[in-house]
Protein backbone atom coordinates (compact mmCIF):
# COMPACT_ATOMS: atom_id res chain seq x y z
CA UNK A 1 0.00 0.00 0.00
CA UNK A 2 1.65 3.61 -0.94
CA UNK A 3 1.14 6.89 0.55
CA UNK A 4 -1.02 7.47 -2.23
CA UNK A 5 -2.97 4.89 -1.79
CA UNK A 6 -4.06 5.46 1.85
CA UNK A 7 -4.27 9.69 1.37
CA UNK A 8 -7.26 8.37 -1.02
CA UNK A 9 -8.34 5.69 0.97
CA UNK A 10 -9.00 8.49 3.61
CA UNK A 11 -11.75 10.20 1.87
CA UNK A 12 -14.14 7.53 2.13
CA UNK A 13 -14.31 8.52 6.02
CA UNK A 14 -14.58 12.22 5.57
CA UNK A 15 -17.30 11.89 2.57
CA UNK A 16 -19.49 9.46 5.01
CA UNK A 17 -18.56 11.51 8.12
CA UNK A 18 -19.98 14.63 6.14
CA UNK A 19 -23.26 13.07 4.87
CA UNK A 20 -24.05 11.63 8.28
CA UNK A 21 -23.36 15.23 9.43
CA UNK A 22 -25.33 16.57 7.27
CA UNK A 23 -28.68 14.27 7.91
CA UNK A 24 -27.85 15.49 11.65
CA UNK A 25 -28.31 11.33 12.53
CA UNK A 26 -27.71 11.30 16.31
CA UNK A 27 -27.46 7.76 17.43
CA UNK A 28 -28.21 6.73 20.96
CA UNK A 29 -27.15 3.37 21.85
CA UNK A 30 -24.26 2.46 19.19
CA UNK A 31 -23.44 -1.10 18.75
CA UNK A 32 -19.67 -1.34 19.81
CA UNK A 33 -16.75 -3.61 18.08
CA UNK A 34 -13.27 -5.06 18.30
CA UNK A 35 -11.14 -3.32 15.65
CA UNK A 36 -7.94 -4.94 14.70
CA UNK A 37 -5.11 -3.30 12.28
CA UNK A 38 -1.98 -2.13 11.58
CA UNK A 39 -0.73 1.58 11.73
CA UNK A 40 -0.10 2.97 7.95
CA UNK A 41 0.56 6.80 8.81
CA UNK A 42 0.59 9.11 12.49
CA UNK A 43 -0.32 12.66 11.79
CA UNK A 44 -1.20 15.45 13.05
CA UNK A 45 -4.65 16.23 10.98
CA UNK A 46 -7.94 15.82 12.51
CA UNK A 47 -8.18 12.03 11.75
CA UNK A 48 -4.63 11.43 12.62
CA UNK A 49 -4.44 7.50 12.10
CA UNK A 50 -4.20 5.87 8.76
CA UNK A 51 -5.20 2.07 9.60
CA UNK A 52 -5.12 -0.92 7.69
CA UNK A 53 -8.04 -3.02 9.46
CA UNK A 54 -8.71 -6.72 9.42
CA UNK A 55 -12.37 -7.38 8.74
CA UNK A 56 -15.50 -6.70 11.47
CA UNK A 57 -18.35 -9.01 10.84
CA UNK A 58 -21.43 -6.96 10.96
CA UNK A 59 -19.72 -3.65 10.02
CA UNK A 60 -16.82 -3.03 7.44
CA UNK A 61 -14.67 -5.23 5.65
CA UNK A 62 -10.53 -5.04 5.39
CA UNK A 63 -9.02 -1.45 3.86
CA UNK A 64 -7.69 1.36 4.74
CA UNK A 65 -8.89 4.47 6.24
CA UNK A 66 -7.86 7.59 8.65
CA UNK A 67 -9.64 7.97 11.80
CA UNK A 68 -9.70 9.88 14.90
CA UNK A 69 -8.92 8.80 18.40
CA UNK A 70 -10.75 9.66 21.72
CA UNK A 71 -7.05 10.63 23.52
CA UNK A 72 -4.65 12.45 21.28
CA UNK A 73 -2.05 10.87 23.88
CA UNK A 74 -2.08 7.95 22.63
CA UNK A 75 -0.74 8.84 20.04
CA UNK A 76 2.76 8.99 21.67
CA UNK A 77 3.25 5.21 21.87
CA UNK A 78 1.58 4.30 18.15
CA UNK A 79 4.29 3.70 15.09
CA UNK A 80 3.99 3.04 11.66
CA UNK A 81 4.17 -0.45 11.35
CA UNK A 82 2.37 -0.94 14.96
CA UNK A 83 -0.41 -3.50 15.19
CA UNK A 84 -2.94 -2.32 17.54
CA UNK A 85 -6.72 -2.96 18.84
CA UNK A 86 -8.93 -0.62 20.06
CA UNK A 87 -12.60 0.03 20.46
CA UNK A 88 -15.03 1.04 17.66
CA UNK A 89 -18.70 2.14 17.65
CA UNK A 90 -21.20 1.67 14.73
CA UNK A 91 -21.41 4.94 12.10
CA UNK A 92 -18.30 6.17 14.17
CA UNK A 93 -14.53 6.50 12.70
CA UNK A 94 -13.17 6.85 16.13
CA UNK A 95 -10.91 4.59 17.88
CA UNK A 96 -11.62 4.55 21.23
CA UNK A 97 -8.68 2.80 23.83
CA UNK A 98 -6.10 2.18 21.36
CA UNK A 99 -3.42 -0.15 22.48
CA UNK A 100 -0.01 -0.92 20.62
CA UNK A 101 0.53 -5.06 20.75
CA UNK A 102 3.11 -5.16 17.91
CA UNK A 103 6.08 -3.45 16.53
CA UNK A 104 7.49 -2.98 12.63
CA UNK A 105 7.14 -6.98 11.94
CA UNK A 106 4.02 -8.54 12.00
CA UNK A 107 2.85 -11.91 11.77
CA UNK A 108 0.67 -10.68 9.12
CA UNK A 109 3.30 -10.11 6.78
CA UNK A 110 4.85 -13.05 4.58
CA UNK A 111 8.05 -12.42 2.97
CA UNK A 112 7.52 -12.83 -0.78
CA UNK A 113 9.47 -14.71 -3.17
CA UNK A 114 12.96 -13.18 -4.01
CA UNK A 115 14.43 -12.75 -7.43
CA UNK A 116 17.73 -14.59 -6.41
CA UNK A 117 15.37 -17.54 -5.18
CA UNK A 118 13.45 -17.67 -9.01
CA UNK A 119 17.30 -17.50 -10.50
CA UNK A 120 18.43 -20.78 -8.68
CA UNK A 121 14.87 -22.31 -9.88
CA UNK A 122 15.92 -21.42 -13.13
CA UNK A 123 19.81 -22.37 -13.33
CA UNK A 124 18.33 -25.78 -11.98
CA UNK A 125 15.21 -26.33 -13.76
CA UNK A 126 15.79 -24.52 -17.01
CA UNK A 127 16.10 -27.48 -19.67
CA UNK A 128 18.74 -25.22 -21.84
CA UNK A 129 21.03 -25.62 -18.52
CA UNK A 130 21.41 -29.20 -19.16
CA UNK A 131 21.67 -28.81 -23.09
CA UNK A 132 24.90 -26.41 -22.52
CA UNK A 133 26.35 -29.09 -20.14
CA UNK A 134 25.75 -31.27 -23.12
CA UNK A 135 26.98 -29.25 -25.85
CA UNK A 136 30.17 -29.24 -23.10
CA UNK A 137 30.46 -32.98 -23.19
CA UNK A 138 30.22 -32.98 -26.55
CA UNK A 139 33.09 -30.56 -27.24
CA UNK A 140 35.14 -32.45 -24.98
CA UNK A 141 35.23 -35.66 -26.56
CA UNK A 142 35.65 -33.90 -30.16
CA UNK A 143 39.04 -32.07 -28.59
CA UNK A 144 40.64 -35.57 -27.45
CA UNK A 145 39.47 -37.68 -30.32
CA UNK A 146 41.57 -34.70 -32.22
CA UNK A 147 44.95 -35.28 -30.56
CA UNK A 148 44.51 -39.02 -30.78
CA UNK A 149 47.49 -40.88 -33.18
CA UNK A 150 46.01 -43.10 -36.13
CA UNK A 151 46.10 -46.89 -34.72
CA UNK A 152 48.58 -48.95 -36.70
CA UNK A 153 47.79 -51.71 -39.41
CA UNK A 154 48.50 -55.78 -38.94
CA UNK A 155 48.01 -58.62 -41.25
CA UNK A 156 48.82 -61.72 -43.52
CA UNK A 157 51.95 -61.69 -45.92
CA UNK A 158 52.47 -64.41 -48.23
CA UNK A 159 54.17 -64.50 -51.85
CA UNK A 160 54.31 -67.68 -53.71
CA UNK A 161 51.95 -69.07 -51.37
CA UNK A 162 51.52 -72.71 -53.55
CA UNK A 163 55.49 -73.25 -53.85
CA UNK A 164 56.03 -73.28 -57.36
CA UNK A 165 57.71 -75.93 -59.02
CA UNK A 166 60.41 -75.93 -55.96
CA UNK A 167 58.16 -76.20 -53.35
CA UNK A 168 58.94 -72.92 -52.26
CA UNK A 169 56.94 -70.15 -50.73
CA UNK A 170 56.72 -67.47 -48.16
CA UNK A 171 54.32 -66.85 -45.46
CA UNK A 172 54.17 -64.48 -41.83
CA UNK A 173 52.79 -60.85 -40.96
CA UNK A 174 52.83 -57.34 -41.11
CA UNK A 175 52.41 -54.08 -39.67
CA UNK A 176 52.13 -50.77 -41.51
CA UNK A 177 51.90 -47.10 -39.83
CA UNK A 178 51.42 -43.41 -40.43
CA UNK A 179 53.70 -41.36 -38.64
CA UNK A 180 51.93 -38.41 -39.08
CA UNK A 181 54.67 -35.14 -39.62
CA UNK A 182 54.47 -31.34 -39.83
CA UNK A 183 52.86 -30.67 -36.44
CA UNK A 184 49.46 -31.62 -38.12
CA UNK A 185 48.10 -33.97 -34.96
CA UNK A 186 48.77 -30.64 -32.53
CA UNK A 187 46.99 -27.99 -35.26
CA UNK A 188 44.01 -30.33 -35.16
CA UNK A 189 43.64 -30.39 -31.14
CA UNK A 190 44.26 -26.44 -31.30
CA UNK A 191 41.28 -26.39 -33.73
CA UNK A 192 39.78 -28.51 -31.46
CA UNK A 193 40.39 -26.65 -28.02
CA UNK A 194 38.74 -23.49 -29.65
CA UNK A 195 35.72 -24.88 -30.88
CA UNK A 196 35.89 -25.82 -27.01
CA UNK A 197 36.35 -22.66 -25.90
CA UNK A 198 33.50 -21.22 -28.40
CA UNK A 199 31.20 -23.87 -26.64
CA UNK A 200 32.12 -23.36 -23.01
CA UNK A 201 31.36 -18.97 -24.35
CA UNK A 202 28.07 -20.04 -25.80
CA UNK A 203 26.75 -21.60 -22.38
CA UNK A 204 27.83 -18.81 -20.11
CA UNK A 205 25.35 -16.57 -22.87
CA UNK A 206 23.09 -19.23 -22.39
CA UNK A 207 23.45 -18.70 -18.64
CA UNK A 208 23.17 -15.21 -19.11
CA UNK A 209 19.94 -15.25 -21.17
CA UNK A 210 18.32 -17.21 -18.54
CA UNK A 211 19.24 -14.96 -15.75
CA UNK A 212 18.32 -11.40 -17.66
CA UNK A 213 14.82 -13.40 -19.15
CA UNK A 214 14.33 -14.02 -15.11
CA UNK A 215 15.36 -10.34 -14.31
CA UNK A 216 13.00 -9.20 -16.79
CA UNK A 217 9.94 -11.04 -16.30
CA UNK A 218 10.76 -10.86 -12.28
CA UNK A 219 10.23 -7.21 -12.84
CA UNK A 220 7.56 -6.82 -15.32
CA UNK A 221 5.39 -9.25 -12.92
CA UNK A 222 6.49 -7.10 -9.82
CA UNK A 223 5.02 -4.48 -11.74
CA UNK A 224 2.08 -5.93 -12.72
CA UNK A 225 1.35 -6.97 -9.05
CA UNK A 226 1.67 -3.25 -8.20
CA UNK A 227 -0.29 -1.94 -10.65
CA UNK A 228 -3.23 -4.71 -9.82
CA UNK A 229 -2.82 -3.26 -5.95
CA UNK A 230 -3.75 0.43 -7.37
CA UNK A 231 -6.65 -1.26 -9.50
CA UNK A 232 -8.00 -2.76 -6.55
CA UNK A 233 -7.72 0.27 -4.57
CA UNK A 234 -9.40 2.04 -6.88
CA UNK A 235 -12.15 -0.20 -7.74
CA UNK A 236 -12.81 -0.20 -3.80
CA UNK A 237 -12.61 3.87 -3.70
CA UNK A 238 -15.25 3.74 -6.97
CA UNK A 239 -17.58 1.23 -5.11
CA UNK A 240 -17.39 3.69 -2.15
CA UNK A 241 -17.63 6.65 -4.42
CA UNK A 242 -20.54 5.29 -6.06
CA UNK A 243 -22.33 4.69 -2.93
CA UNK A 244 -21.98 8.04 -1.27
CA UNK A 245 -22.85 9.39 -4.26
CA UNK A 246 -26.26 7.77 -4.11
CA UNK A 247 -26.57 9.24 -0.25
CA UNK A 248 -25.76 12.45 -1.37
CA UNK A 249 -28.50 12.39 -4.12
CA UNK A 250 -30.95 11.11 -1.41
CA UNK A 251 -29.95 14.71 0.35
CA UNK A 252 -30.26 16.47 -2.91
CA UNK A 253 -26.47 17.49 -2.70
CA UNK A 254 -26.26 15.45 -5.91
CA UNK A 255 -27.60 15.29 -9.52
CA UNK A 256 -28.61 12.22 -11.58
CA UNK A 257 -25.49 12.70 -13.92
CA UNK A 258 -23.22 13.19 -10.47
CA UNK A 259 -25.02 9.44 -9.63
CA UNK A 260 -24.43 8.41 -13.25
CA UNK A 261 -20.96 9.35 -13.36
CA UNK A 262 -19.82 7.57 -9.99
CA UNK A 263 -21.41 4.43 -11.57
CA UNK A 264 -19.37 4.53 -14.91
CA UNK A 265 -16.36 5.43 -12.88
CA UNK A 266 -16.84 2.06 -10.68
CA UNK A 267 -17.27 0.56 -13.75
CA UNK A 268 -14.49 1.32 -15.60
CA UNK A 269 -12.32 0.33 -12.74
CA UNK A 270 -13.62 -2.92 -12.79
CA UNK A 271 -12.85 -3.38 -16.10
CA UNK A 272 -9.21 -1.76 -15.24
CA UNK A 273 -8.90 -4.33 -12.09
CA UNK A 274 -10.00 -7.68 -14.11
CA UNK A 275 -7.47 -6.63 -17.18
CA UNK A 276 -4.91 -6.00 -14.36
CA UNK A 277 -5.48 -8.72 -12.92
CA UNK A 278 -5.50 -10.89 -16.06
CA UNK A 279 -2.05 -9.34 -16.82
CA UNK A 280 -0.64 -10.15 -13.44
CA UNK A 281 -1.66 -14.05 -13.93
CA UNK A 282 0.03 -14.42 -17.30
CA UNK A 283 3.19 -12.40 -16.35
CA UNK A 284 3.28 -15.28 -13.70
CA UNK A 285 2.59 -18.14 -16.34
CA UNK A 286 5.72 -16.51 -18.58
CA UNK A 287 7.72 -16.50 -15.37
CA UNK A 288 7.00 -20.14 -14.43
CA UNK A 289 8.09 -21.61 -17.87
CA UNK A 290 11.47 -19.50 -17.71
CA UNK A 291 12.46 -20.68 -14.73
CA UNK A 292 11.16 -24.30 -15.62
CA UNK A 293 8.64 -24.74 -13.28
CA UNK A 294 5.61 -24.12 -15.08
CA UNK A 295 3.35 -25.12 -12.12
CA UNK A 296 4.78 -22.68 -9.96
CA UNK A 297 1.77 -21.04 -7.59
CA UNK A 298 1.94 -17.55 -7.60
CA UNK A 299 2.67 -15.40 -4.94
CA UNK A 300 4.04 -12.09 -4.51
CA UNK A 301 7.66 -10.66 -5.28
CA UNK A 302 9.35 -9.50 -3.03
CA UNK A 303 11.78 -6.66 -4.69
CA UNK A 304 11.84 -3.10 -4.73
CA UNK A 305 10.17 -1.11 -7.94
CA UNK A 306 11.57 2.15 -7.14
CA UNK A 307 15.84 1.49 -7.21
CA UNK A 308 15.87 1.95 -10.78
CA UNK A 309 19.93 1.36 -11.92
CA UNK A 310 21.47 4.60 -12.67
CA UNK A 311 23.64 3.62 -16.36
CA UNK A 312 25.46 5.95 -17.90
CA UNK A 313 26.09 5.37 -21.93
CA UNK A 314 29.51 6.14 -22.04
CA UNK A 315 30.33 3.79 -19.59
CA UNK A 316 27.95 0.44 -20.76
CA UNK A 317 28.67 1.33 -24.52
CA UNK A 318 32.44 0.36 -23.37
CA UNK A 319 31.24 -2.44 -21.22
CA UNK A 320 29.73 -3.82 -23.58
CA UNK A 321 32.42 -4.00 -26.61
CA UNK A 322 34.34 -5.39 -24.13
CA UNK A 323 32.94 -8.19 -22.01
CA UNK A 324 29.44 -9.01 -24.08
CA UNK A 325 29.83 -12.95 -24.68
CA UNK A 326 28.75 -12.38 -28.08
CA UNK A 327 31.92 -10.58 -28.71
CA UNK A 328 34.08 -12.94 -27.25
CA UNK A 329 32.12 -15.49 -29.25
CA UNK A 330 32.77 -13.58 -32.28
CA UNK A 331 36.87 -13.24 -31.48
CA UNK A 332 37.19 -16.33 -30.56
CA UNK A 333 35.93 -17.56 -34.50
CA UNK A 334 37.87 -15.56 -35.59
CA UNK A 335 41.03 -17.28 -33.52
CA UNK A 336 39.17 -20.54 -34.24
CA UNK A 337 39.41 -19.89 -38.78
CA UNK A 338 42.87 -18.65 -38.13
CA UNK A 339 43.60 -22.04 -36.53
CA UNK A 340 41.97 -23.59 -38.96
CA UNK A 341 44.13 -22.25 -41.60
CA UNK A 342 47.21 -23.38 -40.28
CA UNK A 343 45.57 -26.91 -40.31
CA UNK A 344 44.83 -26.18 -43.92
CA UNK A 345 48.17 -25.12 -45.16
CA UNK A 346 49.86 -28.43 -42.90
CA UNK A 347 47.64 -31.06 -44.60
CA UNK A 348 49.65 -31.13 -47.51
CA UNK A 349 52.99 -32.00 -45.55
CA UNK A 350 53.47 -35.72 -46.42
CA UNK A 351 52.91 -37.80 -43.92
CA UNK A 352 55.47 -41.08 -43.39
CA UNK A 353 53.93 -44.78 -44.40
CA UNK A 354 55.94 -46.98 -42.94
CA UNK A 355 55.25 -51.30 -43.43
CA UNK A 356 57.59 -54.08 -41.75
CA UNK A 357 56.90 -57.51 -42.39
CA UNK A 358 58.63 -61.03 -41.04
CA UNK A 359 57.34 -63.98 -43.02
CA UNK A 360 59.04 -67.84 -43.16
CA UNK A 361 60.74 -68.44 -46.48
CA UNK A 362 59.96 -72.13 -47.62
CA UNK A 363 62.38 -72.21 -50.55
CA UNK A 364 65.42 -74.73 -50.01
CA UNK A 365 68.89 -74.15 -50.14
CA UNK A 366 70.61 -75.85 -52.74
CA UNK A 367 73.70 -76.19 -50.61
CA UNK A 368 71.72 -78.17 -47.56
CA UNK A 369 68.10 -78.33 -49.36
CA UNK A 370 66.74 -76.49 -46.09
CA UNK A 371 64.29 -73.83 -46.09
CA UNK A 372 65.84 -70.79 -45.94
CA UNK A 373 63.55 -69.98 -42.87
CA UNK A 374 62.34 -66.22 -41.37
CA UNK A 375 63.14 -63.07 -43.76
CA UNK A 376 62.13 -59.57 -42.97
CA UNK A 377 61.21 -56.62 -44.83
CA UNK A 378 60.46 -52.73 -44.47
CA UNK A 379 58.65 -50.58 -46.68
CA UNK A 380 58.95 -46.67 -45.96
CA UNK A 381 56.60 -44.25 -48.25
CA UNK A 382 55.40 -41.08 -48.95
CA UNK A 383 52.23 -39.53 -50.66
CA UNK A 384 53.68 -36.64 -53.11
CA UNK A 385 51.61 -33.61 -53.25
CA UNK A 386 51.68 -33.32 -56.87
CA UNK A 387 48.26 -32.33 -57.64
CA UNK A 388 46.29 -31.93 -54.41
CA UNK A 389 47.91 -29.34 -52.31
CA UNK A 390 44.66 -28.89 -50.48
CA UNK A 391 44.93 -25.39 -52.07
CA UNK A 392 41.19 -25.18 -52.35
CA UNK A 393 40.95 -25.91 -48.41
CA UNK A 394 43.53 -23.23 -47.36
CA UNK A 395 41.77 -20.50 -49.58
CA UNK A 396 38.32 -21.61 -48.03
CA UNK A 397 39.84 -21.17 -44.59
CA UNK A 398 41.54 -17.56 -45.58
CA UNK A 399 38.00 -17.12 -46.66
CA UNK A 400 37.02 -18.09 -43.38
CA UNK A 401 38.94 -15.35 -41.50
CA UNK A 402 38.19 -12.61 -43.41
CA UNK A 403 34.55 -13.76 -42.95
CA UNK A 404 34.76 -14.07 -38.73
CA UNK A 405 36.87 -10.69 -38.65
CA UNK A 406 34.15 -8.64 -40.78
CA UNK A 407 31.36 -10.84 -38.79
CA UNK A 408 33.29 -9.67 -35.23
CA UNK A 409 32.81 -5.75 -37.30
CA UNK A 410 29.67 -5.93 -37.82
CA UNK A 411 28.17 -7.38 -34.30
CA UNK A 412 29.98 -4.48 -32.68
CA UNK A 413 28.27 -1.78 -34.55
CA UNK A 414 24.96 -3.95 -34.23
CA UNK A 415 25.68 -3.75 -30.15
CA UNK A 416 26.38 0.06 -30.69
CA UNK A 417 23.16 0.18 -32.37
CA UNK A 418 21.13 -1.85 -30.15
CA UNK A 419 22.37 -0.20 -27.09
CA UNK A 420 21.24 3.49 -28.75
CA UNK A 421 17.95 2.52 -28.88
CA UNK A 422 17.89 0.57 -25.46
CA UNK A 423 19.32 3.99 -23.42
CA UNK A 424 17.07 6.08 -25.64
CA UNK A 425 13.72 4.07 -23.63
CA UNK A 426 15.90 4.08 -20.76
CA UNK A 427 16.41 7.72 -20.61
CA UNK A 428 12.88 7.99 -21.45
CA UNK A 429 11.36 6.24 -19.06
CA UNK A 430 13.78 7.40 -16.48
CA UNK A 431 12.72 10.90 -16.86
CA UNK A 432 8.97 10.08 -16.50
CA UNK A 433 9.73 8.43 -13.96
CA UNK A 434 11.33 11.71 -12.21
CA UNK A 435 8.97 13.55 -13.60
CA UNK A 436 6.52 12.04 -11.84
CA UNK A 437 7.44 10.94 -8.67
CA UNK A 438 9.70 14.86 -8.30
CA UNK A 439 6.61 17.10 -9.84
CA UNK A 440 3.24 15.33 -11.10
CA UNK A 441 2.34 13.05 -7.89
CA UNK A 442 3.66 15.81 -4.99
CA UNK A 443 1.20 18.18 -6.62
CA UNK A 444 -1.61 16.03 -7.26
CA UNK A 445 -1.58 14.65 -4.30
CA UNK A 446 -1.14 18.19 -2.61
CA UNK A 447 -4.09 19.24 -4.80
CA UNK A 448 -6.40 15.98 -3.64
CA UNK A 449 -5.80 16.99 0.32
CA UNK A 450 -6.90 20.39 -0.20
CA UNK A 451 -9.59 19.03 -2.18
CA UNK A 452 -10.34 17.29 0.54
CA UNK A 453 -9.87 19.81 3.24
CA UNK A 454 -12.13 22.05 1.06
CA UNK A 455 -15.16 19.31 0.79
CA UNK A 456 -14.75 18.79 4.58
CA UNK A 457 -15.26 22.44 5.26
CA UNK A 458 -17.97 22.72 2.73
CA UNK A 459 -16.28 24.61 0.43
CA UNK A 460 -15.76 22.47 -2.82
CA UNK A 461 -18.41 20.36 -3.98
CA UNK A 462 -17.82 16.37 -4.30
CA UNK A 463 -16.65 16.02 -8.24
CA UNK A 464 -14.40 18.18 -7.46
CA UNK A 465 -12.32 16.20 -4.83
CA UNK A 466 -13.46 13.10 -7.06
CA UNK A 467 -12.10 14.56 -10.19
CA UNK A 468 -8.80 15.37 -7.93
CA UNK A 469 -8.94 11.20 -6.32
CA UNK A 470 -9.26 9.72 -10.27
CA UNK A 471 -6.18 11.69 -11.56
CA UNK A 472 -4.31 11.23 -8.76
CA UNK A 473 -4.98 7.52 -8.98
CA UNK A 474 -4.57 7.46 -12.90
CA UNK A 475 -0.68 9.28 -12.29
CA UNK A 476 0.02 6.50 -10.01
CA UNK A 477 -0.94 3.69 -12.58
CA UNK A 478 1.20 5.70 -14.75
CA UNK A 479 4.12 5.72 -12.71
CA UNK A 480 4.54 2.32 -11.94
CA UNK A 481 4.02 1.61 -15.82
CA UNK A 482 7.02 4.17 -16.25
CA UNK A 483 9.02 2.49 -13.44
CA UNK A 484 8.42 -1.09 -15.70
CA UNK A 485 9.21 0.35 -18.73
CA UNK A 486 12.77 1.55 -16.83
CA UNK A 487 13.51 -1.71 -15.54
CA UNK A 488 13.00 -3.25 -18.61
CA UNK A 489 15.33 -0.88 -20.46
CA UNK A 490 17.69 -1.26 -18.07
CA UNK A 491 18.00 -4.79 -17.80
CA UNK A 492 17.98 -5.19 -21.70
CA UNK A 493 21.97 -2.78 -21.24
CA UNK A 494 23.00 -4.43 -18.46
CA UNK A 495 22.18 -8.19 -19.82
CA UNK A 496 23.96 -7.12 -23.38
CA UNK A 497 20.46 -8.04 -24.82
CA UNK A 498 20.83 -11.19 -24.15
CA UNK A 499 17.24 -11.79 -23.40
CA UNK A 500 15.23 -15.27 -24.36
CA UNK A 501 15.98 -17.77 -21.76
CA UNK A 502 14.13 -20.73 -23.97
CA UNK A 503 16.34 -20.09 -26.83
CA UNK A 504 18.49 -23.44 -27.98
CA UNK A 505 22.12 -23.15 -26.78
Amino acid sequence: MTRTHIVALGMLGVLISSVDAQQGAQQGAKKSYIFRGKVEQVNASPKPLSVTNEPIDGWMGSMTMSYAVDKPEALRNVKVGDQITAKVYDGDLTLYEVVAISKTTTVMEKAGLKLADLEQMALTSNPTMAQVQANLRIAAGLKKQAGLYPNPTVGYYGDEIRGGYIGGGKQGGFVSQTIVTGGKLHAARRVAELQATEVQTSGEMQRMRILNNVRALFYQTLTAQRMMEVRENLAKLAGDATQTSHQLANIGQADKPDVLQAEVEQQQAIVNLRIAQQNVQSTWRILSAVVGKPGLIMSPLDGDLDAIPDLKYEQWIATTLRESPEVKLAQQKVERAEASLGLAQKAPIPDLQVTANLSNNFEPLESTRRPIGLQGGVQIGVQIPLFNRNQGNVAAAKGEIELAKQELVRLKLQLERELASMFNDYDSARITVQQYKLEMLPRAEKAYKLYQANYQNMAAAYPQALISQRTLFQLEADYIQALGHSWQSSLGISGFGLMDGLSRP
